[in-house]
């Protein structure tokens, strides 16, 4: 009890009370230095107060470790499962297809080059040509005056000594403008020449029914130029067709139609990892079966493609099973694949945004009753069209016009009698 504490000032006995103050936080718990300490002189801590902070450090060690084991744990576990799971499919709207599409081919090939009615300075009248013309410049990214007979002929002539245009119109409306350089110039030179003069040309736009922009504005073009020998004619559905068409149709040395829709150029679909490859191609003249099926085949091409995956999702609950063929090709049409998923479904609906008479739905019907297929058939082919009329203004009788979900489900009932 009487012992000094020559390192820690007076004696504890002494000063007791004052200490305990002290650890509380009342008064400080320091007492001055020895005088013959070096350097000036500080306070320093008691026995208590240093027994207490090593123990509050040891106990922060502890609690960190115990902490932090669970957590790397965890994030190593995390890692692995990451590491494990596939990419994110990546999503891509159609018109930003297209756009890759032709940005990948004008720089492949320095022959490419787009023209049209503001398809530069203002990135296209629906932006898919966004950026090309900051990219590429005036010489292949070209705006034209209104004159479609004017600027496809410039592109036809162009094709022919040696380029691969790409020639795009506001809408395939307008290419009625320019069908004679179409079909006189374009498709039938290579047979005219004796095979001695191809034209490598691509004539794009958006194509058949929009909303809101009445007759003049809303025809569907496939069977139009699909009827022409010496064109080929695509009409993608998905981002995946957008993409594998445009670059297969600029690499195509005969003139190819490709008809876009312009309610899909907005709409987003993941794009598999092999269609983001710049060699990324479909070929031509090939279909897609969309969903596989055992009751009924279902063909469709552009957008009706989307209803008819709608409408074979509300019947597979009915136990229905649809297969949906995505056409993709207009001309030449794959017609095995066709024949045979009737084979095995032994029932054919088609549907098409277009009109009915002489369309896209009636050849496949006539090319089925002609080959092996047609013995197949438990009940008549059903066509889903466009309604025979000019397409009316009023968005009430618009809706009527056009192929709808519960259209495409009646019309299979009725080929299955349910």
């Amino acid at each position: 009890a009487g012992t000094t504490h020559t390192s820690l000032g007076p004696a504890p006995s002494a000063h007791d009370a004052l200490r305990e103050a002290g650890h509380a936080g009342v008064v400080p718990c320091h007492w001055p230095a020895p005088a013959g300490e070096r350097g000036p002189t500080r306070p320093r801590p008691c026995r208590a107060v240093i027994r207490r902070r090593l123990e509050d450090t040891v106990k922060m060690a502890v609690v960190a470790v115990l902490v932090r084991r669970p957590l790397e744990q965890v994030s190593g576990l995390l890692r692995r499962r990451f590491h494990r799971t596939a990419p994110a499919a990546l999503q891509v709207t159609v018109r930003e297809a297209i756009n890759q599409g032709m940005d990948e081919e004008l720089e492949r090939d320095e022959k490419v080059f787009l023209l049209g009615e503001e398809v530069a300075q203002y990135d296209g009248a629906y932006k898919v040509s966004r950026g090309l013309w900051k990219k590429y410049g005036d010489k292949r990214i070209i705006d034209t005056p209104i004159s479609e007979m004017g600027f496809a002929g410039i592109a036809v002539g162009a094709a022919m000594a040696g380029l691969r245009p790409i020639c795009e119109f506001m809408t395939f409306n307008f290419s009625m403008q320019a069908i004679d350089q179409v079909i006189n110039s374009a498709a039938k030179t290579y047979y005219m020449s004796g095979g001695l003069q191809s034209v490598p040309i691509v004539f794009r736009g958006p194509n058949g029914a929009s909303a809101g922009v009445a007759a003049q504005h809303s025809q569907c073009f496939a069977a139009w130029y699909g009827h022409c020998p010496g064109l080929k004619v695509v009409s993608p559905w998905s981002s995946e067709d957008a993409k594998g068409l445009i670059k297969s149709a600029i690499r195509d040395n005969n003139p190819v139609v490709v008809l876009e829709n312009e309610l899909m150029y907005g709409v987003p679909f993941e794009l598999p990892s092999e269609a983001q490859s710049k060699d990324f191609l479909i070929p031509i003249g090939k279909a897609k079966i969309e969903r596989p099926g055992t009751h009924v085949t279902i063909v469709a091409h552009s957008r009706p493609v989307g209803h008819c995956l709608e409408a074979a999702t509300v019947l597979s609950k009915e136990g229905i099973e649809c297969e949906v063929i995505n056409l993709r090709t207009i001309r030449p049409m794959d017609i095995e694949t066709i024949e045979a998923s009737v084979m095995k479904t032994n029932h054919l609906v088609t549907v098409e945004g277009g009109w009915p008479q002489f369309g896209v739905g009636a050849e496949i019907c006539a090319r089925i009753m002609e080959g092996p297929a047609f013995n197949f058939l438990d009940a008549p082919a059903v066509r889903v069209t466009g309604a025979d009329v000019p397409m009316p203004y009023a968005k009430i009788l618009e809706d009527n016009s056009v192929p709808q979900v519960k259209d495409i489900i009646f019309a299979i009932k009725k080929t299955l009698n349910i």
